[in-house]
């Protein structure tokens, strides 16, 4: 399609997209079926929380990892958090994918721990309900708390802070986003899961990573050159005059167009 269509035509085309690629069919290839090998929710929260901190590169690279990771942790993520011992920990030495290492694992770990002692949901580390806004950019708020929030707990290894992105340091926070919509949106198409409820669809952020931002430029939808937070609040932007209850619902089409159309 050329970029220089009607927003009436465009958004017929993209809406096809997000059709078509919104469907069962998606989950198997794509890191969010990582999440969806579980029933329970907080290994869903846990593995989605891993796959999405994972998903850099490959999407191929990416399940096997995470897949390695939850086999180490006898495929009971939540479990594992808060009752390992020292000799399952052991069994974590030497993980990694890309710059992500054991070192950051078991940090990672620690802060599940100490978090569902407290909570019974990891919604609760984003969105604390005496801590949210009425108004104004509510994932921002949100994802600035979550960063201060992970990086709370006593000998944070330095190295690690570069995994955990926030909007006060000017990051797209693609995997925090993706992984906000696997846990935020529910339309009924189920590769969403709908779990948290705190915050709407309507609030969330599009994940922008290079294919989401070269096929958004391609349509005159993100003008931004910087790929940074206010990359993703433009893009989200345009898109909620195509559907202002769901715009992140275009992450389908803007991906899948990138990454498996090679726009």
């Amino acid at each position: 399609m050329k970029k220089n269509n009607s927003h009436h035509d465009l958004k017929k085309f993209l809406d096809q997209k997000v059709e078509y690629f919104n469907d069962l069919s998606f989950i198997k290839e794509d890191p969010v079926s990582i999440p969806h090998s579980f029933s329970q929710k907080k290994d869903i929260e846990i593995a989605g929380f891993f796959a999405a901190i994972f998903s850099w590169g490959s999407r191929k690279t990416i399940i096997n990892k995470s897949k390695q990771l939850l086999q180490l942790m006898d495929n009971a993520p939540y479990d594992f958090c808060m009752n390992h011992t020292d000799a399952n920990l052991k069994r974590l030495e030497k993980f990694c994918h890309r710059t992500f290492n054991d070192t950051d694992l078991l940090y990672f770990i620690s802060f599940l721990k100490t978090h569902y002692s407290k909570y019974g949901s990891l919604e609760e580390a984003f969105f604390k309900a005496e801590l949210m806004p009425l108004a104004g950019n509510r994932i921002e708020q949100a994802l600035n708390y979550f960063h201060e929030y992970f990086f709370s707990l006593e000998d944070v290894p330095g190295r690690t802070k570069k995994h955990i992105a926030s909007p006060k340091k000017n990051s797209t926070c693609k995997r925090l986003n993706l992984f906000l919509r696997w846990m935020v949106r529910n339309d009924g198409k189920g590769v969403d899961f709908g779990l948290w409820k705190k915050i709407k669809p309507s609030e969330l952020i599009c994940p922008v990573d290079v294919h989401v931002a070269r096929v958004a430029k391609h349509f005159n939808l993100l003008r931004r050159k910087q790929l940074d937070w206010q990359a993703a609040i433009e893009l989200t932007e345009a898109l909620r005059k195509f559907d202002k209850d769901d715009p992140v619902k275009y992450d389908f089409a803007l991906f899948s167009l990138g990454v498996m159309e090679k726009y």
